[in-house]
């Protein structure tokens, strides 16, 4: 479980790409590896990869085809930079919201404009992940936990102050940019939850405690 709140960036070292999958390495920069064990997460790119060997500057990981398959991993290259974050602790201050490193789709970044001392950030919103962005919700974007600030029909729009600039890979976006999405794992329960009631009606099995007027109650539609 990570908080979006991005610790250090990292540059791929290596590659390794077969029919099997990949192997990975990447150096960590400043992040400090000293509590990290053999078998942690680290966040890379708001990917969850599990630590198969490591050194106080490097990590090695091993990605499978359905991660190669539904994240931006297929098009990286060795020298480039990635956002990361080691799985939070029961300690950790909860700075941004919970994130699983579970990727859910591939956005493209259409256009980035000045606004005053921030950017915004206008990215595209495929039909299958658009009922879970709401305005002023959370999303993960390659691991960055931020806001959404406003909606179009097959857009969104992202508000970027200088210090998330700063301590991100998100000044090297551009337009035509593809970053990973998470959307926020609240959005994927109630979706089941709602389902599940449904499924209880048609069955006339015993109905859901979640209803339309606890949902608007707890802030999650208007």
């Amino acid at each position: 479980m990570f908080t979006g709140i991005i610790e250090a960036i990292g540059t791929i070292k290596s590659m390794n790409i077969s029919s099997m999958g990949a192997r990975l390495t990447i150096d960590v920069g400043h992040l400090s590896m000293n509590d990290v064990k053999l078998g942690d997460s680290i966040a890379t790119n708001g990917i969850c990869l599990t630590v198969v060997d490591f050194d106080n500057k490097h990590f090695s990981a091993d990605v499978s085809n359905e991660t190669l398959t539904r994240t931006g991993f297929a098009d990286y290259q060795v020298g480039q930079c990635v956002n990361l974050e080691k799985a939070m602790l029961p300690t950790t201050r909860f700075g941004g919201h919970i994130v699983s490193g579970h990727v859910d789709a591939v956005a493209q970044i259409i256009e980035i404009k000045n606004n005053g001392n921030a950017n915004d950030y206008w990215l595209s919103m495929s039909e299958d992940i658009a009922p879970y962005i709401a305005e002023k919700g959370s999303i993960t974007i390659d691991g960055v936990s931020l806001t959404v600030n406003s909606l179009t029909e097959n857009q969104f729009r992202l508000t970027i102050v200088p210090h998330t600039s700063e301590q991100t890979i998100m000044p090297s976006y551009s337009a035509g940019t593809k970053v990973n999405i998470e959307v926020d794992v609240m959005a994927r329960y109630i979706e089941r939850l709602l389902l599940k009631k449904s499924d209880s009606h048609t069955q006339h099995t015993a109905p859901s405690i979640v209803s339309e007027e606890l949902l608007a109650r707890s802030g999650f539609i208007k």
